[in-house]
């Protein structure tokens, strides 16, 4: 979906609840942050690393637990309809993109692991641009998703709560892997965090200060249906189809064992250079870009949390620039607009720039430090946003990203 809800100027979120709701008042509030990618894309459903920070733009749920199960929910969106349903072990969802599917995802994977389950009434909304690459769908998931849980009494660790919603997600139909889901749980304030996958694993890594990170949006809606549903799901199924050519060979060869299903698996046994030569002579095309992307990008992830720890911004931006162009490239999801916003931000000084989600439109993030922010900036606003236009509140659509803290429920 890749949709979100900003509030433009409306009533106070309880006054909101209680119009939407009419006798009802909330007693939760749930939030959820979005999130940018720094590097490591289209990796997390490869089983390799992702390096991403949580946003301070977030999703929010008022909530009023009911005593039943059925869940009404109200978006201050208005174009995202009211929703009902009940909760269950089989909810028939909505059609492919509608955004109530990524309510119902939650709730039936939480009702298969605990069994019956209350629901609620709910309000949403949000600060997140919208259809944006910043992963407001998944935020969207796991506010709901904890509600249930506060709402019924259940709890859950962090990671396990994070793998169950990821799992949850695929319900819409988009066979996404667990980055989105990991970091808006469990986000840590200040850091960004590299996330492991099989088991899942954090390791958080503090932002250095004087490290700039810049966000802009393309303009260009990154939506979770219809054709972008589409072209990431064959991404999914080209990434698999390289790996098993090439996990074969390797094994023919004796560098590693038979039955070898994850490139994770086949790294650990054969060095990067030594997997993209094997690709290079057993694959042709498109399946050979997908494995030389994969392959490479998750070898950055490593190089780049090493640059921040150290606090190196002009290796870390190398990184970046060469995750773009491999993004461009080989794994084809850039665009017009995604390449023309970061050749501004380079050509204004940034250390480095990248598309960050999954592509087709969304957004793009730059690094910069305290003396070159502001011209990074200013050089999008002249050089894209102005020329296109009334683009609507310029700063939900560009703005700094601050590494913030994760998801929380708290009582009203």
């Amino acid at each position: 979906m890749g949709s979100s809800w900003v509030d433009h100027g409306l009533p106070d979120p309880s006054e909101a609840f209680r119009k939407a709701f009419p006798g009802r008042s909330p007693t939760l509030l749930s939030r959820a942050p979005g999130r940018v990618n720094l590097i490591g894309e289209h990796t997390d459903y490869n089983g390799l690393p992702v390096f991403p920070m949580a946003l301070r733009q977030e999703i929010r749920i008022l909530l009023s637990p009911r005593d039943d199960a059925l869940v009404r929910v109200v978006n201050r969106k208005r174009e995202f309809g009211p929703r009902e349903f009940t909760i269950s072990h089989e909810i028939p969802p909505h059609v492919t993109g509608d955004w109530a599917n990524y309510l119902k995802a939650p709730c039936q994977a939480l009702a298969r692991r605990f069994g019956d389950l209350n629901g609620f009434d709910a309000l949403v909304s949000s600060t997140l641009p919208v259809a944006s690459g910043l992963s407001s769908s998944s935020a969207l998931v796991i506010a709901l998703g904890q509600a249930v849980l506060r709402v019924n009494e259940k709890t859950l660790s962090t990671l396990d709560f994070a793998e169950e919603m990821a799992a949850a997600e695929r319900y819409t139909g988009t066979q996404g892997g667990g980055m989105d889901q990991a970091i808006s749980a469990g986000a840590l304030e200040g850091h960004a965090s590299r996330i492991e996958f099989g088991p899942l694993e954090v390791f958080e890594t503090p932002v250095p200060e004087d490290w700039r990170f810049v966000v802009a949006h393309t303009l260009v809606r990154a939506e979770k249906s219809g054709f972008a549903q589409d072209a990431y799901n064959t991404r999914t199924k080209e990434c698999r189809e390289a790996l098993e050519v090439v996990a074969g060979v390797a094994a023919a060869r004796g560098l590693a064992p038979e039955g070898v299903v994850s490139y994770h698996h086949l790294l650990e046994r054969v060095c990067i250079q030594d997997l993209v030569d094997l690709g290079e002579e057993n694959l042709e095309g498109t399946l050979l870009k997908r494995l030389r992307h994969v392959v490479t990008e998750g070898s950055r992830v490593y190089d780049a949390e090493h640059a921040m720890k150290r606090g190196d911004r002009l290796t870390f931006g190398l990184l970046m620039n060469a995750s773009h162009q491999s993004l461009r490239e080989d794994y084809e999801v850039s665009s017009p607009e995604l390449d023309e916003l970061v050749d501004l931000a380079l050509g204004a000084g940034a250390a480095g720039a990248r598309l960050t989600g999954a592509g087709f439109g969304g957004c793009m993030v730059a690094l910069a430090g305290p003396d070159s922010v502001d011209g990074v900036m200013e050089s999008m606003e002249q050089g894209f946003y102005q020329p296109r236009g009334d683009v609507g509140k310029l700063d939900q659509i560009l703005f700094q990203a601050e590494a913030s803290q994760g998801a929380t429920v708290e009582t009203l």
